[in-house]
């Protein structure tokens, strides 16, 4: 076997499986199923963008618009499903944090009714600290991009 067809590790990831992986809960948990994670490497996360969330109350009435810093969260939840799934069961539940956002470019509007494909891509990893890629698709087209890095710690 190819080192290309070992690195799938799953198909997908659903939301009960997810809420088991990291932390994140309404309103803040903002993807709904992980794609194509390989291990270490990367995966796709899927966000189905409704009118009834919060941040749309909001942001703004008359014509809804995801927050940028919350597309670029959708990205770290991807990324940290990415780091837990990578460092197996003892990972699970322990809080990843932002360390840097770099070249964050929003190009185009998500709305509601739109559903996002976020694709992260492991750059570097060195000890609790990884560094991702990110980009936000809406119907194939970027929505969004950045770099970030976390850390991923123990719960106090």
């Amino acid at each position: 076997m190819s080192e290309a067809e070992t690195a799938v590790s799953v198909e997908s990831i659903d939301i009960l499986r997810i809420m088991e992986m990291i932390p994140h809960r309404y309103p803040m948990l903002l993807i709904d199923r992980v794609i194509d994670l390989r291990v270490g490497k990367s995966a796709i996360g899927i966000k189905n963008v409704t009118i009834n969330e919060p941040q749309f109350t909001g942001h703004f009435p008359t014509q809804p618009v995801m927050p940028g810093v919350m597309i670029v969260e959708a990205m770290a939840q991807t990324a940290a499903v990415v780091v837990v799934h990578s460092l197996g069961k003892e990972a699970e539940g322990k809080l990843v944090y932002f360390m840097t956002i770099d070249e964050a470019r929003f190009r185009k509007p998500v709305t509601p009714g739109d559903q996002m494909h976020i694709h992260v891509s492991a750059v570097k990893q060195r000890g609790p600290v990884w560094k991702f890629e990110g980009k936000a698709m809406v119907d194939g087209k970027l929505s969004a991009e950045a770099i970030f890095s976390a850390m991923i710690l123990d719960r106090k």
